[in-house]
């Protein structure tokens, strides 16, 4: 029995909790990766996991091993890349997440091109909202927007995250431009329900207005919340990243372009400054230069009260 490989396949399992979808990200047959698993607790004299039809779970030994076979593949990993002889080339799996909307926007398209340059190379993007453990999930790199990072975690600061409120053009034909922030009260608002759900607060130089908002719609994720808000569902509070593309373009237009957004942080987060793979050091470095002038920075439209049209651009 190849036992890294058996460790490998019974970490997998232990992470998803399904030997189908531990199968499907291994690359291998469900059969095999159940035979890699009885070895492995054969070899070991214990039960690791416990089957059920809907779920597999941990036994004590079970958590007790993953552990340290979390340790020893780590470990397993560096020897390769530290012994590798082929010179700078990046090889391996690295395990990557970001939320829905950043993926979609931003980090598929950026993540494809560094694969281009690095063929040796596999990406597994994990797309959601959840606060994964990455330890656990066996993530490498974590994209997330925050002011307040994880303290348990390395943070690196990759770019400004400055938010618009935004609305389609029919529906500020239907409804108005609100002109104070206080109007906002008088429209339909769709919140994000994980930021500013039910207050919005904007600044103007050294006056700030928090407006208490009755969002009719809300979304745990920005990507939807955008889509709502081009079928002319009502006013929304959205990225830059997500919808400046939208805004050149006239789909989407301003509100209140005189008052500003909280500003959060776009963060690459990992685990420990130790055992960082080359691969993951490159693609760090990658995102460093690519976030330092991010296209949605070049242009944000500028439109007052006038009633929708041809937008005017300026540079930021």
């Amino acid at each position: 029995m190849d036992r890294l490989t058996a460790m490998r396949v019974f970490a997998e399992v232990a992470t998803a909790g399904s030997f189908s979808a531990a199968a499907e990200t291994l690359e291998m047959s469900r059969s095999m990766v159940t035979r890699h698993v009885g070895e492995l607790e054969q070899w070991l004299g214990a039960r690791l996991l416990q089957r059920t039809t809907r779920q597999v779970t941990l036994t004590d030994a079970g958590e007790n091993c993953l552990r340290r076979c979390q340790q020893m593949l780590a470990l397993a990993d560096s020897l390769q890349e530290e012994t590798d002889t082929h010179g700078d080339t990046l090889r391996g799996l690295l395990r990557v997440t970001c939320s829905v909307s950043l993926a979609y926007a931003q980090l598929a398209a950026m993540l494809t091109d560094f694969l281009s340059r690095h063929p040796q190379l596999k990406i597994d993007l994990n797309a959601s909202e959840a606060a994964l453990n990455l330890v656990e999930a066996r993530v490498d790199l974590a994209i997330r927007i925050s002011s307040d990072p994880d303290p348990m975690l390395i943070a690196r600061p990759l770019a400004p995250c400055e938010s618009h409120l935004v609305a389609a053009p029919a529906y500020l034909a239907r409804q108005g431009r609100p002109e104070q922030p206080e109007d906002l009260g008088r429209h339909r608002c769709l919140s994000y329900a994980n930021f500013g759900k039910h207050v919005w607060r904007l600044s103007r130089g050294a006056e700030t207005r928090e407006v208490a908002v009755a969002a009719y719609f809300s979304a745990n994720e920005a990507t939807a919340l955008m889509q709502a808000t081009l079928a002319g569902a009502g006013i929304a509070l959205l990225p830059t990243y997500l919808v400046h593309a939208e805004l050149a373009a006239g789909r989407l237009h301003t509100v209140l372009p005189d008052w500003q957004l909280p500003t959060l942080t776009i963060q690459a987060l990992y685990p420990s400054r130790r055992q960082l793979s080359p691969a993951v050091r490159a693609l760090l470095d990658e995102l460093v230069l690519r976030f330092a002038n991010p296209p949605w920075q070049a242009v944000v439209p500028a439109l007052g009260s006038a009633a929708p049209g041809p937008q005017t651009l300026h540079m930021r």
